[in-house]
């Protein structure tokens, strides 16, 4: 799987609010794909997947379309407000519910979509978009991950619902450090009316979305819904 650097600034300013929401390029999660979520469109780089219980008979995913967008001044961080400089994710943890995996780092396809983990049948680890700010620099850093696998498991998002307010999420980084965010909520959207400005707009500090497919309908094969995990940088 090649990683693409869409070549644009990576820093709070990429997600600044703005531009209109880009229909998904490719269809996403559904039959034939591999379990990675649709989500709206994500400022000046790309957007991200979704997340849920998966249903056995769900196949893979694809990804979701980014908007085009002016950048838009961060907001200014809160006083006493932590953040770390920037350093590429390694790995990702989330004790509450059994979740250890490697950080792939995917940019977009040539079509403007999100590029996510492919899974050969023995399930796909998550992946940071690389168009978003690192985990523990201001802003919002996005990882996506698949809800299910070809071989009938779960994804390594499968279970986001199981996470509660207070939770730990700690990110590894390049430079040996560990970022540590605790979850504020987790929320359900309907791909077609995915909040992309509440998703990936800019923050005031550090922090951190989990996305993946959820709303599996049989009679489809396909995810009609997103989940999204709000979490924040531990103080």
């Amino acid at each position: 799987m090649t990683t693409k650097n869409p070549g644009h600034r990576r820093g709070p300013r990429a997600f600044a609010a703005a531009g209109l929401l880009l229909a998904l390029a490719l269809g996403g999660c559904g039959a034939g794909s591999t379990g990675t979520p649709d989500a709206g469109s994500s400022p000046s780089a790309s957007a991200a997947p979704t997340a849920a219980a998966a249903s056995p008979a769900a196949s893979p995913t694809a990804a979701p379309a980014p908007p085009s967008s002016t950048p838009a001044a961060p907001a200014a961080p809160p006083a006493g407000s932590t953040s770390l400089s920037r350093s590429e994710p390694v790995t990702l943890e989330i004790p509450a519910i059994g979740v250890r995996s490697d950080l792939l780092h995917l940019g977009l396809e040539e079509n403007g979509s999100l590029q996510v983990p492919q899974d050969d049948g023995n399930g796909a680890p998550a992946s940071w978009y690389n168009g978003s700010p690192t985990p523990g620099e201001p802003g919002p850093s996005v990882l996506l991950g698949h809800v299910n696998s070809p071989n009938g498991r779960g994804g390594v998002f499968a279970d986001l619902r199981k996470l509660t307010p207070g939770a730990e999420i700690s990110v590894s980084r390049a430079d040996g450090s560990t970022a540590v965010f605790t979850v504020d909520r987790g929320a359900l959207y309907p791909k077609d009316q995915f909040p992309t400005l509440e998703v990936y707009g800019n923050t005031a500090g550090p922090e951190l979305r989990l996305i993946t497919c959820d709303g599996y309908d049989a009679a489809t094969g396909e995810f009609d819904d997103n989940y999204v995990i709000y979490a924040t940088l531990k103080a």
